[in-house]
């Protein structure tokens, strides 16, 4: 009996490469299976290039540009600012709230007067130094 192998099989070469290459997908799905696990990233974010510390490059969690930063922290200035006016406090506080969080208007007013702050209930919680 000759020790010839079989013609119709793929050559030891190519099972060498098949191998070979099972062996790497397993390990890149084993790799993104802990990263999902360890940094709670998503499939879907994964598939869209998130990595720990990247956002997807699209898709609802991507990074916003800086033009859509910028509009999104007026937007939630303004949200702010009516919040404090519909709890009471007076525009100038609100004014001086907005200053010390860097939210709306940026330049500064000079005042010499001293204000006095009424006890409102959004004061009582939340002491504010406005000085």
């Amino acid at each position: 009996m000759p020790s010839v192998k079989n013609p119709n099989g793929p050559s030891r070469n190519r099972l060498i490469a098949r191998a070979a290459s099972l062996r790497k997908q397993r390990q890149r799905e084993s790799a993104l299976g802990k990263l999902e696990k360890n940094h709670k990233i998503t499939k879907e974010d994964l598939a869209r290039g998130a990595r720990p510390g990247l956002l997807p490059n699209s898709g609802p969690r991507k990074a916003l540009g800086k033009k859509a930063q910028r509009k999104l922290e007026k937007k939630l200035g303004y949200a702010i600012r009516r919040k404090m006016e519909r709890e009471g406090l007076s525009k100038m506080e609100v004014e001086k709230v907005e200053e010390m969080m860097g939210i709306g208007k940026t330049k500064k007013t000079a005042t010499t007067e001293e204000t006095t702050t009424e006890e409102t209930p959004a004061t009582k919680e939340v002491e504010m130094d406005f000085s």
